[in-house]
């Protein structure tokens, strides 16, 4: 594959001395580098995409559609090489690699069909001979901020509405996983988009980051990331008074109550925690379990837990690593400083060891009990495969604590009780709530978070949105 900047349609190789290593979280071993680019790479990256932006934005929708359509083509020709990437630096199990190739290309065709639909409107005008028009025009100049849990995925996600509208873009993939968005970028330059179109630049949020969100020359920032990455953002954006959509994660409550099918609601409360070792924004972070029921539920719950598949992402099981040494000592120490704080592990609770365990970063599913709504593990995000279970009395305390939580982005109630489903849609305060389902979301709904968990949104008509502003004229006879 090829590996470098790619700016203006040319491949740039790193400077002698600044590459960033790529490590196979399954192994520990290093089997790739890419440049560590700063300022002069930004600017380099923000001038291509300028310079494209004009020709870009009167090129016919229709034909900006051709290429996503071309690219969505080849990753579903390519989706096993493209999974293997995946596996290689993420560490996402064979399946779970396999849908996000799929995804991608969902997102890719999906947002080409807006090539048609691009409107505005037409107003009445107090005077004689004149209309008022409102046009959806483009940004310009588009970054992308994307993280390592989906690292193919959430580019296209923000790639594709982009160009749709009109903008070019410049694309900084977090420097674990920074692969795929490359081989993103080489299917575009294999379809012939024009140069400056898409950039992809390498580096670290401190340093490549930064002078993207702080030069003059980018017109709108859209970002998948963490809290402390968000308010960075918007700290370096607002001294150019840049737009900003954020995605920051969030700490889903998972509510079970006790005429929900406890079969259906186990498995599907262990899917959303440990899917990509539990390191998804809408993972069940909160499992809140009626009394009634809470200890049938309990014996189903820590049954498929415990069944749980772990191993090489070749091999497909459920679960593979975390994605860094630096992920698993994070889960590591809010594990131990719950049951500092009393929790009690009613299985896992530490790393894994032993043959293949002894390399990369492993961390065992873990299941934790005895609660208390005060506790770090129940108010901080563990982006982990740490499961939190918690009883409640009657919906009302459902639903307090479920919305007890600086984050708001998805919540899942299991039940079979209408009013209690009207009560959680009128009264959970989440962008997204799920009846008897969990994630993941759909790329033609709205995928946007309350409070912490951000401001603007990704997906749907409201997604596209983000990357257009809008253009009063008035057109006079006079």
């Amino acid at each position: 594959m090829k590996i470098g900047h790619f700016i203006g349609g040319e491949w740039i190789s790193a400077a002698a001395g600044r590459g960033i290593p790529v490590e196979n979280p399954a192994s520990g071993e290093i089997f790739a580098e890419v440049p560590a680019g700063g300022r002069a790479e930004a600017e380099r990256a923000l001038d291509a995409a300028s310079a494209a932006a004009k020709a870009w934005a009167r090129t016919p929708a229709v034909a900006r559609a051709a290429y996503l359509q071309e690219v969505a083509g080849l990753l579903r020709e390519r989706v096993d090489s493209f999974a293997e990437t995946i596996m290689s630096e993420q560490g996402k199990p064979l399946t779970q690699a396999r849908g996000e190739v799929m995804g991608t290309a969902l997102h890719l065709d999906y947002h080409a069909q807006w090539a048609r639909r691009i409107e505005g409107d037409t107003l009445a005008s107090e005077n004689s001979g004149e209309h008022i028009l409102i046009l959806r025009v483009p940004y310009g100049v588009v970054v992308g901020l994307i993280p390592w849990n989906y690292p193919l995925s959430l580019t296209a996600r923000k790639v594709a509405p982009a160009l749709i509208a009109g903008n070019t873009i410049v694309v900084k993939p977090h420097e674990v996983t920074p692969l795929s968005a490359l081989r993103l970028a080489a299917l575009f330059e294999e379809v012939g988009l024009p140069r400056g179109v898409l950039n992809v630049v390498t580096g670290t949020g401190t340093e490549l980051g930064e002078a993207l969100v702080g030069s003059k020359k980018t017109n709108l920032v859209t970002l998948t990331g963490s809290v402390r990455a968000g308010r960075e953002v918007m700290r370096r954006a607002a001294d150019n008074i840049i737009q900003v959509s954020l995605e920051l994660g969030g700490k889903a409550p998972l509510i079970v109550c006790e005429d929900a099918d406890l079969d259906y609601a186990a498995e599907r409360a262990v899917f959303a925690r440990f899917r990509n070792c539990g390191q998804v924004c809408t993972s069940n972070e909160r499992t809140y379990v009626q009394e009634a029921v809470f200890q049938p539920f309990m014996e189903k719950f820590l049954a498929r837990v415990q069944s749980l598949g772990i191993g090489d992402p070749r091999s497909d099981p459920d679960v593979g690593p975390k994605v860094s040494r630096v992920e698993v000592e994070k889960v590591e120490a809010m594990v131990a400083r719950a049951v500092e704080q009393g929790a009690r592990v009613l299985t896992g609770g530490g790393r894994m060891s032993g043959g293949p365990f002894d390399r990369g970063h492993w961390f065992q599913p873990t299941v934790l009990t005895n609660l208390h709504p005060s506790m770090d593990i129940v108010r901080q995000e563990v982006f982990g495969p740490v499961a939190s279970v918690i009883s409640f009395t009657d919906f009302d305390d459902a639903l307090q604590q479920a919305n007890d939580s600086d984050y708001g982005l998805s919540a899942y109630l299991f039940t079979h009780d209408y009013r209690k489903v009207m009560r959680a849609v009128n009264e959970l305060e989440f962008g997204e709530v799920y009846v008897n389902r969990v994630g993941p979301e759909a790329v033609n709904a709205y995928h946007t978070g309350y409070r912490l968990s951000g401001i603007g949104g990704d997906d749907g008509r409201y997604g596209f949105e983000t990357y257009m502003r809008k253009k009063t004229v008035y057109l006079s006879s006079n």
